[in-house]
């Protein structure tokens, strides 16, 4: 935390912005948030849910896309509404609390998701749909407020130590469940080889179900900060107004995009290789579930490993970003992911790229296993990847972009990493539904990334 203080400390705010407590309160807002997206989303829940609530994995992974899918349709629709009341009315802390109380009422049911049960596979992906819906309303509404909290020249800065912070925040979550909290059912030992705090029944899955009050819980306290000490403004213009004002810049920007043809085929790729690799992170834990047999400790020591190679990747491609410029770096990571997207679906139980391995001895070690070792390599390429992508795409953007219009392209650079995110979800769980195999519906992503790569070549900087 010392590390962040000082970051903005550096930033030497004006008089005109509030103060280091101000800032470092919103900053507290990834943290807040992140741990819906490891615990929840990617890493326990929803491969718990895919093995132990549904009839079977394939099942799993298709209901789940779907329900993200839903999710994902209604963010895109209502995203550029919500936006442009963001950045005409003033007004946010409202809107954060009230979108902030749906992600705490869906994540609290989520406890309700006893394993062995279908008649609560309905009502757990309407609360995990309804929890989504927040987490990502109360994101856009806490974005809107970074203007007025730095001066221009230091938003980086400041998005760049919030993504850092939200990422140090799934981390310690993912040690809190794995550590002290989620057990396996055999043993009855959670990863540091201690009894479950609480009493939670390793056999009935408490530890993998408390992530969703857990995540309620560690929202509000970490939410709380921000409301506290981060200035709201008053709203400058009624709702319709501002709603008005809104959606007439979002149609101007448009208008103008078929004469800006590299800045057009850039969005395009950007959505799509942006959809890719949320459904990737989104089903991979759900694909590794089902490939290899992982329980919440398997899965989550992955999504730590994941996450710290996340941070290198990012650190790395920030240099390369500087070096050989962010068109450079984005093709070399979405290079990366399709390769390692498709060796990972050679990798089976008991084979490697076809050639055959022992497999995973039933309570063996921790990844004792070849291809187990072998499919964790290539996540952590994944990972490593993922980040300087989403990087690089804002500088790509920035250098794309009229100068004195930057904002409002970054408004269109986020309308369309949204406005598709449910066709992902939707085509992986249509087609495992469909072939019933899980391996046919993630390879669905491999032409995500090669369209998005095939439009970049056509980007000039």
């Amino acid at each position: 935390m010392a590390v962040i203080a000082s970051e903005v400390e550096d930033a030497k705010i004006p008089h005109a912005y509030p103060g280091r407590a101000a800032v470092v309160s919103w900053i507290f807002f990834d943290w807040a948030t992140q741990p819906y997206f490891t615990l929840i989303t990617t890493f326990v829940f929803a491969p718990y849910f895919a093995n132990f609530v549904a009839p079977d994995p394939a099942k799993g992974q298709a209901l789940w896309g779907f329900a993200t899918a839903a999710a994902g349709l209604m963010i895109a629709l209502m995203s550029p509404v919500l936006g442009a009341i963001a950045d005409a009315s003033g007004r946010r802390k409202p809107w954060i609390a009230g979108f902030g109380a749906l992600l705490v009422i869906g994540a609290c049911l989520m406890w309700l998701g006893k394993p062995g049960d279908p008649g609560i596979i309905p009502p757990l992906l309407l609360a995990y749909s309804i929890a989504s819906v927040g987490v990502e309303f109360a994101i856009v509404f806490n974005n809107a407020m970074m203007p007025t909290l730095v001066p221009p020249d230091r938003m980086g800065r400041l998005s760049g130590t919030g993504w850092a912070t939200g990422y140090i925040g799934g981390i310690l979550s993912l040690i809190l469940v794995l550590g002290f909290l989620a057990a396996s059912p055999e043993t009855g030992r959670t990863l540091f080889g201690l009894a479950p705090l609480f009493g939670l029944d390793p056999v009935s899955h408490q530890g993998d179900r408390i992530t969703g009050p857990l995540t309620a819980i560690w929202f509000i306290i970490f939410v709380t900060p921000m409301f506290l000490f981060t200035p709201d403004y008053p709203a400058r213009r009624p709702i319709r107004e501002a709603l008005s004002e809104g959606l007439s810049g979002i149609k101007r920007t448009l208008g103008e995009l078929p004469n800006q043809r590299s800045m057009a085929t850039f969005l395009i790729a950007n959505m799509i290789y942006t959809d890719g690799l949320v459904s990737l992170f989104a089903f991979g834990g759900i694909y590794a579930a089902g490939t290899f047999g992982w329980h919440t400790i398997q899965i989550g020591t992955f999504g730590i490993l994941l996450a710290i190679a996340g941070t290198f990747g990012a650190w790395l491609g920030g240099k390369l970003d500087d070096m050989l410029g962010p068109k450079r770096v984005i093709a070399g990571s979405l290079s990366i992911l399709l390769l390692a997207l498709a060796a990972i679906l050679l990798v089976d139980r008991d084979s490697i790229l076809f050639v055959p391995v022992a497999p995973p001895a039933p309570g063996g070690a921790l990844f004792s296993g070849a291809a187990e070792r072998a499919y964790l390599v290539l996540g952590c390429l994944i990972g490593a990847a993922g980040g300087p992508l989403q990087a690089a795409s804002r500088t790509l953007l920035i250098r794309l972009a009229p100068k004195d219009r930057i904002a409002q392209y970054f408004g269109l650079f986020a309308l369309t990493g949204k406005v598709t995110s449910f066709i992902g979800p939707l085509l992986i769980g249509a087609i495992t539904a469909v072939t019933a195999s899980q391996k046919t519906g993630m390879a669905m992503l491999v032409v995500f990334f090669a369209t998005g790569l095939a439009l970049l070549t056509r980007v000039r900087e």
